[in-house]
């Protein structure tokens, strides 16, 4: 038997039991009513097959598998319950569809260049008796169509608060939208519109900005399951007042005496660059000997008239800015009193430690003579004792040798 009269027979056995059918399909296939007849089919309970997820334009593929094979015959349906394929045999004209493996065991077939209008439900029968059916649903991913971030003003002021939208056109399902500033995870506000069967997200971003996010990125990022790395950037410019700064070319260092040159230098950087810079003593007139060239000022003889506070000031577009250099000139010999102060400290130190090395010296040295010649002193009261026979004797010498007739002599009268 054909595979076309094997299906009408199949169709007829359901008909047979009191159920109405359509053989033929829209493209001329033959087909399956869309109402399920469960008088025809059962549970499913041998059959196996699992959800697909495919993006658009990919390759999909239906797998029906038999788990205890009976030699039965198994077929593909599409949503609208035609017949993709029976065993082997393709009667739908969609050339999309491919038989890539056939067996008692399974019916395996690919669908290319996927569109929305493929998805929904497959269903997978096996001609049991009584039949069996199941059913696998083909779910189809649409990446964003289009990534774009907008901005408020293209240049910003420091300290301004600027607005930035990201939208992210035609997905299916609707994507998550992330901001960063560099390295750094912003939170935004996103609004979801649906149109048909897709979604177009928009995020909106509210940023302040400050002189040091000048050149630094600002990036959307897009969260979707069909497509990894999805992102733009856009680079921000900001505007800022000048930076300045004053420093010492001469003296180098040490003090500013009278009588010496004092030369100072102003630097600035802004956006835009500073066009106006300018130097001036607060508070006071300028002395008219000193020189200002450009970004340098000059005294080439200083002298105590000259104290004060020495400002440069920097203007551009967005604003001002200055900073201070505090003048106080010395004497002459201030510096040289000073190093002679510092001469004298240094000698004085130095004496004191030599002495106090020199007395550590001498306490070593009489200490070290003391204990070398420590002895053992007697006395005359014990003299004649060591020579004595015994004890008693030692005694009576002890007491001043009364033994000694010879030497006390008492004569009575």
């Amino acid at each position: 038997m054909d595979p076309l009269s094997a299906i009408l027979r199949f169709h007829s056995w359901c008909r047979g039991r009191g159920k109405a059918w359509s053989l033929s399909g829209q493209d001329g296939s033959p087909a399956i009513p869309a109402a399920r007849c469960a008088a025809c089919y059962g549970d499913g309970q041998n059959l196996v097959t699992e959800d697909v997820t495919v993006v658009e334009g990919d390759v999909a593929t239906i797998s029906c598998r038999v788990k205890n094979s009976d030699d039965s015959v198994i077929q593909l349906l599409n949503p609208n319950r035609q017949t993709i394929y029976f065993r082997d045999f393709r009667p739908l004209k969609d050339s999309r569809f491919q038989l890539v493996n056939f067996s008692n065991s399974e019916l395996r077939v690919s669908l290319t260049n996927v569109s929305i209008s493929d998805e929904g439900r497959y269903f997978c029968q096996l001609y049991t008796d009584p039949p069996q059916e199941i059913y696998t649903t083909i779910t189809v991913l649409v990446p964003p169509r289009n990534l774009v971030i907008d901005i408020e003003k293209e240049t910003a002021v420091e300290g301004e608060e600027i607005e930035l939208n990201c939208t992210a056109m035609a997905s299916r399902p609707a994507t998550t939208i992330r901001w960063f500033k560099g390295n750094k995870e912003l939170t935004g506000k996103s609004e979801v519109e649906r149109w048909s069967d897709m979604y177009t997200v928009t995020s909106q971003l509210l940023l302040k900005v400050g002189r040091e996010d000048d050149g630094v990125p600002v990036i959307c990022l897009v969260d979707h399951p069909a497509v990894k790395d999805l992102q733009t950037q856009r680079y921000l410019e900001v505007m800022y007042k000048p930076q300045v700064r004053v420093s010492q070319n001469y003296p180098l260092q040490g003090l500013t005496r009278e009588g010496e040159p004092l030369e100072l230098t102003c630097t600035a950087f802004g956006k835009p660059q500073p066009t106006d810079m300018r130097w001036l003593r607060v508070d006071d007139e300028m002395p008219q000997h000193v020189v200002v060239s450009g970004s340098n000022l000059l005294i080439s003889n200083l002298n105590k008239t000259d104290n004060g506070t020495y400002r440069c000031e920097a203007s551009n577009a967005v604003g001002k800015s200055h900073a201070d250099y505090m003048l106080f000139v010395y004497d002459s010999r201030a510096g040289e009193e000073g190093a002679i102060r510092s001469v004298d400290h240094a000698v004085v130190g130095g004496v004191v430690a030599v002495v106090v090395f020199a007395m550590l010296c001498l306490l070593i040295i009489l200490g070290r003579y003391f204990a070398r010649h420590k002895g053992t002193y007697f006395t005359h009261e014990a003299k004649g004792a060591d020579d004595a026979a015994d004890a008693d004797t030692a005694i009576i010498n002890a007491e001043g040798g009364q033994n000694n007739s010879e030497e006390k002599k008492e004569y009575f009268i």
